[in-house]
């Protein structure tokens, strides 16, 4: 006889009633929740990089930049993803009193080797549900290399490598910046 494992499953709202008390962050998937693990100083720093750069640029526009504790919805296929970085422009967001937003024009992700391959796979599949997210971005720590992925018409999504000395170009929000802005004093972590 086979023993099978059984988990509880939570529905979307009694897992937003157990986020807002657990001391650690947990993603919702189809019922399951499930723990994140923390992250590096490296990670830290990119995320916090990023954040600056966002928020700085905009200011004034209408648009929020979430960092790491605002969590996506993605209503049809059930799930609550934390991403690092989720900028939302739409009016819907701003007036909505949850703890997470529905219409993000922009997610990036920084990538550890733990989550690498959910981020790249499964994770960008769920989000491409999403109507409103025009790009997605995926930020290396352990080199300068950032991939950003657009919308286009019949949801295709184009990719574009940035390395080294170039400009980062995101166009959901009308922002550039050189590459190197992104991982600023990392060198005082070697």
């Amino acid at each position: 006889m086979t023993a099978s494992k059984h988990y509880a499953s939570f529905t979307a709202e009694e897992y937003l009633e157990i986020e807002r008390i657990s001391p650690i962050k947990h993603e919702y998937v189809q019922g399951q929740v499930v723990a994140m693990a923390g992250a590096s100083k490296a990670h830290v720093i990119i995320t916090g990089n990023l954040s600056t750069l966002l928020v700085n640029h905009l200011r004034g526009s209408g648009c929020l930049a979430y960092a790491a504790d605002m969590k996506v919805r993605l209503p049809e296929p059930d799930l609550f993803y934390y991403a690092d970085l989720a900028v939302t422009c739409d009016e819907r967001d701003r007036v909505s009193s949850e703890d997470y937003i529905l219409y993000p024009k922009l997610i990036i992700e920084v990538l550890s080797d733990s989550t690498a391959a959910f981020d790249r796979g499964d994770k960008f599949t769920d989000y491409q549900s999403n109507p409103v997210l025009e790009e997605y971005v995926l930020v290396h720590q352990k080199q300068l290399l950032v991939e950003r992925f657009q919308r286009k018409a019949n949801n295709l999504w184009v990719p574009h490598i940035f390395r080294d000395s170039d400009r980062i170009e995101l166009s959901s929000i009308g922002f550039t910046c050189a590459i190197t802005d992104l991982y600023e004093n990392l060198d005082q972590l070697r």
